[in-house]
This record gives structure tokens, sequence and C-alpha cells, in this order.
């Protein structure tokens, strides 16, 4: 048996430096949407490097550089409501435990900077569903998620956004999940500072 080399993958709270990635992490946003036929709500580079400088994103890189992955923050409603979204992967790191532990990682960030808020999501991707599940987060109706018009206007640039606008956003494609602090305490699973992968 041959050894593979191997890569380390660093997964860290993103810095205004790392706006480089930028340009790659929404255009694969896009092509990975593309490819499953689902709808997503676009996301312009100025947005992701808004997060990055805010401290309310975290990427993974691999030790020489490479982009690997990617989530940020969303707060809604002065902090009540709180969503990670915009989970992607370098399509070469996939299916190595990559984007659970960038879930992992948010998640806990998104816990220590609002504690007291809602985290929610909205997916059609059934990983995702099963690592929110793993995290605490419990499937709700829309009724139950922020009504902030700025949320709702994000879903405009999906597919998808007529089945959800003819159902008077009471439902669409997308799965929504949400993990209740006042429900479920500290039971969270905790992933404090950089995460560190051995990819093979």
């Amino acid at each position: 048996m041959s050894e593979k080399a191997l890569d380390l993958v660093i997964i860290r709270v993103a810095t205004p430096e790392d706006a480089l990635y930028a340009h790659q992490i929404v255009n694969e946003m896009a092509s990975s949407a593309a490819a499953r036929g689902t709808g997503i709500a676009r996301r312009s580079p100025d947005y992701i490097v808004q997060k990055m400088q805010e401290g309310k994103a975290v990427i993974a890189l691999g030790g020489d550089g490479t982009w690997v992955g990617f989530c940020y923050i969303e707060t809604w409603d002065h902090g009540q409501f709180l969503a990670n979204s915009g989970l992607i992967v370098n399509p070469a790191f996939r299916g190595k435990g990559i984007a659970r532990a960038i879930k992992r990682r948010i998640f806990q960030l998104s816990r220590d900077t609002f504690p007291d808020a809602k985290i929610f999501g909205l997916t059609t991707g059934r990983a995702v569903m099963k690592i929110n599940s793993e995290l605490g987060y419990e499937p709700v109706t829309y009724s139950e998620l922020t009504q902030s018009e700025a949320f709702w206007k994000g879903c405009q640039s999906c597919v998808n956004y007529e089945i959800l606008q003819s159902k008077n956003r009471k439902n669409c494609m997308c799965t929504a999940m949400m993990f209740d602090p006042l429900k479920m305490g500290n039971e969270a699973e905790e992933a404090d500072g950089e995460v560190l992968l051995v990819v093979e």
C-alpha cells in the first residue's frame, strides 16, 4: 500500500486577511447549488468579506493556503435569531468530514457570541440536516423563524422563490430547523479554538 500525502486542514474564525478567498467562496456556492439543482440565496464577495471583518465567519484552509471550506453567521431581530449560512466545502475536500467540523465550529462561535439567540437554518441538503440534528436542532415550521423582511429578502435570488411566495412564506422546498438555547441549555458540544484535521 503506497503512502498518501497528508494535508493539514485548519478550521478557524475568519479574519480580514482571508478576503482573497471571497470570490472563490461565492463562485463555489453558486456552482454547487446549480449542480444539485437546488436554490440558493446568492451572496456577493463584498458581503462575504464583511462577515470576515466582523468576526462572523469560519474558514477552513489547507496547510499550503488552499481554500477548503467556509460558513458565516447572519443575525436578525437584534440578535434574537441567528443562522449559520453559506456552508460550502471545496469539491476536492468533500467526503472527509470537513463540513461537519466547520458546522461545529461556526455553531460554537454563534453560541459564544450570541448565547441567547435561536439558531435556525433552511436547507435542502440531507447531510446538513443530519449535522444540525447532531448539534441539537429540531425541525420547526416557517412561522417559528424570524419574520424579518431582511431575512426573507435573501430568498429572492433562489430559484424556488415563487414557491415560497405562493405559499405565503409558510413553507417551501427547504426544511426549517432550529436550536433553541432555552430548550437545550448547555448540552451542545463545544469546539473551542482551532480545529486541526488530517485529510488523507
